[in-house]
């Protein structure tokens, strides 16, 4: 497979029975790299995401993402000095990666997808529709998601499910096999990296400077709303992981908390500490420097690059004697 910034090319494989072949459609929300597909993206993410969680009426989405669209453009282009997100890129590089191996096992029976949530062309009916054409029977179903719930796992398999419907054709369907891959915030080996790449970043830029108690490691959840409409909201799936993560290095580093990186959502409940309270709750403890950690992405994104850097900048002018280090999230690190 060669995948192109506008459609994947699949290279049609010889003498492979076709019922023996495997799409594995990786799935992620995908980041804006356009300026103009700002509304788009957010009236998609309006529908799929706050829907589930906020009391807005429907018609007010495509207003309501126009005028969200100037406020991103505002941060992105001015802001941030025409800031382009590398999440797909490195969401690239993860699906070729993870296609290598597998296909160094399985040969070229398997192919992997990416979908994107809200990105076209990588959109889940524009890529099940591909996958339908060369010929797939079977596919596995994997959002490269650390936590399940209904605003990672559940809206991608809303969308597969919404796209399998449009591609059906009368009683018989195309599609003759599908699992389905959850999540991996309670996985040993995932939880062992994020404990040892915390470890690594302190013994080469604060061992020298600092005592472990006054080392602040601060683990970075996507934040979740309290309440979302029965659905599960990954609040205890996060707080699993944060704990786990946090049992592999307590014994070294005493001073660790969780952080929330929350969305700026009115009259809605979001989980606590924010990433900002966090730190300023461990530097009330005696912290001198603090470590941001992404435990809770699998990807780089505009929120744990932006949003850390706009809670750094703050903490920073009122905190300027204390050290500060943005760590990156796992990306494509083996």
């Amino acid at each position: 497979m060669v995948a192109t910034p506008d459609r994947q090319h699949i290279h049609p494989i010889e003498g492979t029975n076709k019922s023996d072949r495997v799409a594995v459609l990786l799935m992620g929300y995908g980041e804006v790299e356009s300026y103009e597909d700002f509304a788009n993206y957010n009236e998609q993410a309006l529908n799929l995401l706050t829907a589930k969680f906020a009391p807005v009426p429907t018609w007010i989405y495509p207003p309501l993402a126009k005028l969200l669209a100037m406020f991103d453009l505002h941060e992105w282009q001015h802001q941030h000095d025409h800031f382009v997100s590398p999440h797909n890129h490195i969401f690239e590089h993860q699906r070729a990666s993870i296609e290598k191996s597998l296909q160094e096992k399985w040969g070229d029976r398997i192919q992997v997808f990416k979908a994107f949530n809200f990105c076209k062309p990588f959109l889940p009916e524009q890529v099940l529709t591909e996958i339908k054409s060369q010929g797939f029977e079977k596919i596995l179903i994997y959002p490269l998601l650390v936590v399940d719930s209904i605003f990672t796992s559940g809206i991608a398999v809303e969308q597969v499910n919404s796209a399998l419907e449009s591609l059906s054709e009368g009683d018989a369907h195309w599609l003759k096999g599908l699992r389905y891959i959850p999540s991996f915030y309670n996985e040993p080996t995932y939880l062992d990296l994020m404990a040892k790449l915390v470890e690594e970043k302190i013994k080469k830029d604060l061992t020298d400077k600092y005592l472990p108690s006054q080392i602040g490691i601060i683990l970075l959840n996507h934040g979740c709303p309290h309440e979302a409409k029965g659905f599960t909201s990954g609040i205890d799936e996060s707080q699993i992981l944060y704990e786990l993560v946090r049992e592999r290095l307590i014994h070294r580093y005493p001073l660790i908390s969780v952080g929330w990186l929350n969305h700026q959502t009115p009259l809605i409940k979001w989980t606590q500490p924010n990433a900002e309270l966090a730190a300023k709750n461990l530097m009330e403890l005696g912290a001198k420097a603090i470590i941001f950690m992404p435990i809770g992405f699998a990807t780089e994104n505009h929120e744990t690059l932006l949003d850390v850097e706009h809670i750094i900048h703050g903490l920073h002018k009122k905190n300027s004697d204390v050290t500060y280090v943005q760590m990156p999230c796992v990306n494509d690190e083996p």
